[in-house]
């Protein structure tokens, strides 16, 4: 190997030590090792673009858009209901898990996840299982669902963007059902037998996990201890299991309250926390009972509770409640903070977040239409708000989303054609402005994807993965074309699950290629096997974002996606380099 490719060989080992450590977010860190291989001049800058320029970042970032106006208009309430209207609970299941997974292999699989969670969890309450039982199979079937189709995951759309750059066809709409159907078929079927039976029971929700808050209405006495005085100054920040959710004062409410809100005599504050917690802020100093109001529930009508999930992407990792200033920044106050299976006591304000952390808060009935096309939080869930309902414009949302799957498998035009003509429709119809035609692409993703098809290029243009692919050879001939098969599986699976799958795809797809025309088997087969194996992240929360979604509101830990996770894995690694060898596919 020459200076470049240990120069390539040195950058992405930096990168997965970052990525693996979650120093940084998957975008930045593939963005910055694409940037020190051009600075460094391991590439030139049409190398360095040439992910910005493909095919696939386009396409997932037009799919973006159409599944923002399915996720709107809400096309899905319907299934949604019929779905979790089974009595049954082994029927009610496999009913979920089969249509969501066919669901998922034309709707991107994370609004799927986001429609069916609240409704699962209010089901497994109607069924007495908890929730756990239910919803990383929910993740799972969606991820084994995209397997089926070109864009039934974004995965797919890069290892095609991918093939693409190494001078062959892409993939074409139901070319990864070659291998993924007969997988997903089988997947489905486990997840269905398995996943009741070997995932634990964590209890409910995390809103269950500690009691509802109540509420206690208190008036600064004028002229007492806390006239002029600061929410900070006055003691009432940082109080144990006790929160400031709001200030009325003249009619006007402040919510959530800033630490250096001055207070005056005549403010009625309003506490929130467990019942016998917060009847002792009475005692305080310069605070009386407001004589017309008394202990109640939130339910003022203007205010809700919502339970808000941290993403890979989010930029809220690593930095604490307070640092960021968190009621000021989001107009919401965090109630309670739910981490691997528990709620994390003492000053949640100082406590670090990380990806998977599930925040219940109390924020005004706006609060998730303001952030849920964002990358701070994953998923934004309404704890008070009545159960959504389709929009008369629900059917031309099917109509746009049919449109993009029908017109590439009739050959009028190819995925990326047909994904452009979607999004414009989406716009054209009235289905979503153009704000939130831009506000549902997530941009983070997008940049990942592109800067992680030029780390592949370098993988290329360097030789490591000629470099790699004789060693595999090598090292797994013995064992003939499935030896070397399974290599790539194994290498795929063992990224995808430490780093990212469009970061695994990007480097592992050319190595694959290499590895196939060096054994004498079908490149683009090895290639799609590679694409297909990034998918398949079932052992980790953290692996893809459906699984990180479910991660709070299942209460789950880390280790029980292996229970599930782990033999889905296996069945994978038997089944797909078999399938690769022997240029098996439907």
């Amino acid at each position: 190997m020459n200076a470049d490719s240990w120069i390539f060989i040195a950058v992405v080992l930096v990168m997965f030590t970052a990525l693996v450590s979650r120093r940084v977010s998957p975008a930045v860190g593939v963005v910055g090792a694409l940037m020190a291989l051009f600075l460094i001049g391991v590439i030139d800058s049409d190398q360095a673009l040439q992910g910005f320029s493909n095919r696939a970042p386009v396409t997932i970032a037009c799919m973006y858009v159409v599944a923002g106006a399915i996720d709107r208009t809400g096309a899905l309430t319907p299934i949604v209901r019929s779905l979790t209207g089974a009595r049954s609970t082994a029927a009610g299941l496999a009913r979920v898990i089969g249509v969501s997974g066919i669901i998922s292999s034309i709707v991107a699989n994370t609004p799927v996840v986001a429609m069916l969670i609240n409704p699962l969890v209010g089901w497994s309450g109607r069924q007495r299982i908890s929730p756990s039982k239910v919803l990383i199979p929910l993740s799972y079937a969606t991820l084994f669902g995209g397997m089926i189709t070109l864009i039934g995951t974004s995965t797919n759309l890069v290892g095609s963007g991918v093939v693409s750059s190494l001078g062959e066809e892409p993939f074409g709409l139901l070319e990864p059902a070659k291998l993924g159907l007969p997988i997903a078929a089988l997947g489905l079927v486990m997840v269905v037998v398995l996943g009741p039976r070997l995932l634990p029971d964590r209890g409910g929700r995390i809103d269950e996990n500690v009691e509802r808050p109540f509420t206690v209405s208190l008036v600064v006495e004028p002229g007492g201890a806390l006239d002029d005085a600061t929410v900070q100054g006055g003691g009432l920040r940082n109080l144990p299991g006790v929160f400031l959710v709001g200030l009325e004062r003249e009619g006007e409410l402040t919510a959530p309250v800033h630490p250096e809100h001055a207070l005056r005599g005549g403010d009625q504050l309003t506490f929130a926390g467990q019942v016998d917690q917060v009847v002792e802020l009475e005692r305080t100093a310069g605070l009386k009972l407001d004589g017309h109001k008394h202990l109640m529930a939130l339910e003022d009508g203007e205010h809700s509770w919502f339970e808000a999930v941290i993403g890979a992407s989010s930029s809220l990792i690593g930095s604490t409640i307070k640092a960021v200033g968190f009621r000021g920044r989001y107009q919401a106050a965090v109630v309670a903070l739910h981490r691997s299976g528990e709620a994390v006591e003492g000053r949640l304000g100082d406590v670090r977040l990380q990806v998977g952390d599930s925040l219940l808060l109390v924020a005004d009935s706006q609060f998730r239409s303001r952030w849920k096309d964002r990358s701070d939080f994953l998923l934004i869930a309404s704890r008070s708000e009545p159960p959504p309902t389709a929009s008369k414009r629900a059917p031309l949302a099917l109509l746009v989303m049919a449109m993009v799957a029908v017109l590439p498998l009739l050959g009028v035009t190819d995925v990326l054609r047909s994904a452009v003509l979607g999004a414009a429709a989406t716009v054209v119809l009235g289905l979503l402005t153009p704000r939130q035609a831009r506000d549902s692409v997530d941009l983070s993703v997008i940049v990942l994807i592109a800067a992680a098809i030029g780390v592949g290029a370098a993988a290329e243009s360097t030789g490591v993965a000629t470099t790699i692919a004789d060693g595999l050879v090598s090292a797994l001939g013995w064992a003939g074309t499935w030896g070397v098969a399974l290599g790539v599986v194994l290498a795929t699976l063992t990224l995808t699950e430490l780093v990212t799958n469009a970061a695994a795809v990007a480097i592992v797809v050319p190595i694959a290629m290499r590895v196939a025309e060096d054994s004498g088997a079908d490149p683009r087969l090895f290639a799609l096997g590679a694409t297909l194996a990034a998918s398949a992240s079932f052992l980790t929360p953290i692996g893809y974002q459906t699984n990180t979604m479910v991660y709070g509101p299942g209460r789950y830990r880390f280790a029980d996606y292996l229970r599930l996770g782990v033999p889905l894995t296996l069945m994978i690694v038997v089944a797909l380099p078999l399938m690769m060898a022997n240029g098996w596919s439907l």
